[in-house]
């Protein structure tokens, strides 16, 4: 029972990780690739569709991106979406290919995209305390309904904390870089 929940507590956690590190990518940064339009969607025959699903990418250049769309129709589309996302691009379209040039970041740009990583780092955080709040207390109701002893309790606590140390510390690693990678010029 108790090393159940130690493992389910553990495994949301690693999820609380890989949305953080998910979220990262997601933030643009001064180099363009393909993970920034992650949360693009598109409205395609009155459905949103992720862009990703619609389009091979090809970074030709540091600041540079070629969106081909497997669907030639949706190419206005993907244009309206791009231009309405918070990426800050103008899409350039050819005909083949949407060409998307990134701006040069500005040092206030910069600092917002930092305090916007350190906002998702935060979100990530409070989603791993609570998951170890909730394991905390199944252990808790274990131990009180007598399913669990004192020192299996204790030993799982203590266990649990080591876990929640873990994840947190890798989410501030996932930020420091992140963070550096913002900064650098």
């Amino acid at each position: 029972m108790i090393d159940e929940t130690l493992l389910e507590a553990e495994d949301k956690m690693d999820k609380a990780v890989a949305v953080a590190k998910e979220d990262f990518s997601a933030i643009r940064t001064g180099r363009a690739n393909a993970a920034m339009f992650s949360k693009v969607f598109v409205d395609y025959y009155g459905s949103p569709t992720p862009l990703q699903q619609l389009a091979s990418f090809n970074v030709t250049e540091a600041r540079t991106v070629l969106i081909s769309p497997f669907d030639k129709t949706a190419m206005t589309a993907i244009e309206k979406a791009l231009r309405d996302s918070d990426l800050g691009v103008n899409p350039a379209n050819d005909g083949n290919v949407i060409r998307v040039v990134l701006p040069a970041l500005t040092e206030e740009r910069r600092r917002d995209y930092v305090k916007l990583a350190k906002t998702k780092a935060e979100d990530a955080r409070v989603s791993i305390r609570a998951v170890r709040r909730k394991a905390k207390d199944l252990i808790d109701r274990a131990v009180k309904d007598g399913d669990a002893g004192e020192d299996e309790g204790t030993r799982a606590e203590k266990e649990l904390d080591a876990v929640t140390k873990r994840h947190t510390d890798a989410v501030d690693q996932l930020l420091a870089a992140k963070e550096a990678e913002l900064l650098e010029i």
